[in-house]
């Protein structure tokens, strides 16, 4: 767990393609956030992994979420870029927004950072989104919102009853 105190890199990690040699949506994630330790991009925590309805809702698979805390020299910019380069690694195409993909990995707070951009910090969809909130309480449970300075837990009370979200089965933590 991280407290507000610490220098925090927060990332979301999704998935809701299995792909033959890579494995199910969970595996894809832990295998993504393994390659980006193996980048020098340390992983200094991780939450436990979700099962998430698409959103907007749609007839796509279900995803499975999670966030990690993550410790890096590399300023914004260059981290997206990573996260770009391991989603091409994995197969990712960017053709729709909102599309089914093999794997999604957004810098969602980049240690409190506001920036219009590139890259937009935090994240501009990232307090509305049940997929981001519920495993970032998981790893920053004091974490607020750098533009609102909303708590983790305010946000998530705010949240649409149609965002359905619930632990993955068989999983306690996306490290497993």
């Amino acid at each position: 767990m991280i407290s507000r105190k610490t220098f925090v890199i927060l990332i979301a990690v999704g998935s809701n393609l299995p792909v033959p040699g890579l494995g199910t949506p969970a595996e894809i994630c832990a295998r993504a956030l393994a390659r980006l330790d193996s980048m020098g991009i340390r992983i200094a925590a991780i939450s436990r992994f979700y099962e998430t309805a698409p959103v907007p809702v749609s007839d796509q698979p279900w995803y499975v979420n999670g966030v990690a805390a993550v410790a890096t020299g590399l300023d914004a910019a260059e981290l997206l870029a990573k996260l770009h380069e391991v989603e091409q690694e994995f197969g990712r195409v960017r053709r729709e927004r909102n599309e089914a993909r093999v794997l999604d990995l957004d810098l969602i707070d980049y240690d409190g950072v506001i920036d219009a951009g590139p890259p937009i910090l935090p994240h501009p969809r990232m307090a509305e989104r049940a997929f981001v909130l519920l495993p970032l309480r998981d790893v920053a449970p004091g974490w607020r919102h750098p533009r609102t300075g909303q708590g983790v837990d305010a946000l998530i009370a705010a949240l649409p009853p149609e965002q359905v979200i619930r632990l993955l089965p068989g999983m306690v933590s996306g490290l497993e």
